[in-house]
């Protein structure tokens, strides 16, 4: 299994969006290992993503 492209350019602390999920909402990158991604969302919690199989979408956000 190979990790999807976009993934490859994300970080721990980068804000993300599960494009399958959106009622997950926002979530942040707690650590990347391999393709297992695990990500912190504001409406689900902390789940383990197969970054194989999914692309997560990166959000800017804003700065204050």
């Amino acid at each position: 299994m190979r990790e999807q492209i976009g993934n490859s350019l994300l970080s721990p602390g980068d804000f993300v969006r599960h494009p399958g999920r959106p009622d997950w909402g926002l979530g942040q990158i707690q650590s990347i290992v391999g393709t297992r991604i695990t990500v912190n969302f504001e409406n689900a919690g902390k789940l383990l993503i197969d970054g194989s199989v999914v692309e997560l979408e990166p959000v800017e956000l804003p700065r204050r």
